[in-house]
């Protein structure tokens, strides 16, 4: 490996392995990956692999203080010539796998491009001494080229590991420390994204940025709502399922079909922005993307979701590619910039949601002036008193649902305007009977990818659907609104 960067110069093509590094590519990236990180200012921040300073300019600027590690001296020296003015930065040649460093020394671990260089085995241990360099409750930021190669610098070698966005998930989380009082420690995961900058101009969306912070393990998320997602409902099996049902890129009710309707209401231009809140697997932002030329950023608390969104959109044409970005987060702690998107689009997702009213005025506050909501969700039927059936659906699922009515009320307390509550149940009750029929009609077909039990489960759970919404008490939703101008 130090043969490998030996051969480079100290430039940022070199730190890039690209040749368009110097233009605006470089900065835009640096730009995007400081502003995924976790919070810097004041903190005292570990910069592993840190090159010849391209982040570290950045981090002292920020940060209370920074110690910059690599273990190529020619780029420490230039490191140290770029930032040496800065009182608060500490250089380091050193091998990362054979680091030493005091434990809770750190409020947040920064790396560009360094877990990629690891085998298994030493990325692993890393981790352990990550966890132990960390504060409790601190930060590691992890950046990588995932699947294949991202630069076009000609190598003779390549001694690169291209993991797969869902191997980073494991590796990163799947490590625990146990400190001197015998408390175990994780890293959960706060937040992945694809680096807009290689989107745009490669239409490259497997450079992943990995946001991590230090629990202990009784308080960590194996029993949190994402783990109920990831390890129950919507394993890579279980939407494989749902896909063969709604079709390729599908997980929700109608797949293709009321994508096209839904979407058509919107009115969308080219020049328009759209947020697709649990947009799934990415079948209505590819299908925006690629009829409407729109961008649409797509966010999703399942990692297994997001982990086949982005290897979909890889496959996609050139123009989806470029204008489809996707992220793991949990919609209520995000904070995008007040007035950023044109529409707001969310498919049978909110009813996820306890405190819908905070939710809906972050909505309102990210929205345009005269942008648009629509939300299809799962409901209330318009009834007092529901099944005993229902009742344990809904507490089994932890389902946070309202009266088709109550909804576009809520939309219009917190600020929304022309809010049309339509309620569709009769329609999604015939969509139900039209899927389960035409699942039965496959079954066969079904059978040689999944099990009979599997075949079972997902028919008696349309069957059920169609029972709760025929006796009044499932709804299901449709809201369009609109932001004042």
């Amino acid at each position: 490996m130090r043969k490998f960067w030996e051969q480079y110069d100290p430039t940022p093509k070199s730190m890039m392995l690209c040749s368009a590094a110097n233009d605006v590519l470089e900065v835009e990236d640096r730009v995007q990956v400081l502003k995924t990180c976790p919070p810097l200012n004041g903190k005292s921040v570990l910069e592993l692999g840190a090159g010849i300073g391209r982040f570290t300019t950045e981090l002292a600027k920020v940060s209370r203080n920074v110690t910059a590690v690599d273990f190529i001296p020619a780029y420490v020296e230039q490191n140290k010539k770029t930032n040496g003015h800065f009182g608060n930065v500490k250089f380091l040649a050193a091998d990362v796998t054979e680091l030493e460093l005091p434990r809770k020394s750190f409020d947040v671990i920064f790396s560009n491009w360094l877990l990629m260089y690891l085998d298994d085995v030493e990325v692993n241990n890393l981790i352990i001494k990550l966890l132990s360099w960390v504060k409790d409750g601190g930060y590691l930021f992890v950046r990588e080229s995932c699947y294949r190669p991202s630069g076009d610098v000609k190598r003779d070698t390549n001694p690169t590991y291209y993991r797969s966005s869902d191997e980073y998930f494991r590796c990163l989380r799947g490590s625990t420390y146990s400190d001197h009082l015998g408390q175990d420690y994780v890293f959960t995961c706060q937040r992945a994204i694809s680096m807009e900058a290689y989107i745009r101009h490669y239409g490259n969306p497997f450079q992943l940025g990995f946001v991590l912070q230090k629990m202990s393990h009784a308080a960590d998320s194996y029993d949190s709502f994402q783990a109920f997602l990831d390890g129950s409902q919507y394993t890579e099996e279980g939407i494989r399922r749902y896909e063969f049902i709604f079709g390729k890129t599908y997980v929700s009710t109608g797949g293709q079909t009321t994508t096209q309707q839904f979407v058509k209401k919107l009115n969308l231009k080219p020049t328009d922005a759209v947020l697709d809140v649990g947009c799934g697997i990415g079948g209505s932002a590819f299908h925006m993307a690629r009829e409407f030329g729109v961008k649409v950023h797509g966010v999703d608390l399942s990692t297994n979701m997001i982990n086949m969104a982005i290897k979909y959109q890889g496959d996609m044409e050139e123009a989806v590619r470029k204008n489809v970005s996707f992220e793991m987060r949990d919609i209520t702690k995000a904070d995008f910039e007040e007035n950023s998107f044109d529409v707001i689009y969310s498919r049978d997702t909110i009813l996820h949601i306890g405190d819908k009213e905070a939710l809906f005025s972050q909505f309102f506050k990210w929205l345009k002036p005269g942008g648009k909501l629509m939300i299809s969700d799962y409901c209330h039927g318009d009834k007092e008193e529901y099944s005993t059936e229902y009742t344990n659906y809904v507490h089994q699922r932890g389902y946070h649902m309202l009266k088709v009515v109550d909804y576009g009320h809520l939309l219009e307390t917190v600020g929304f305007k022309n809010v049309d509550a339509q309620d569709l149940t009769s329609t999604f009750i015939d969509i139900l009977n039209t899927e389960a029929k035409r699942f039965v009609s496959q079954k066969e077909e079904f059978l040689t990818r999944f099990s009979l039990q599997d075949f079972e489960y997902i028919l008696e759970g349309w069957n059920a659907k169609v029972r709760r919404c025929s006796a009044g008490d499932q709804a299901w939703g449709l809201f369009i609104a609109e932001k004042p101008l």
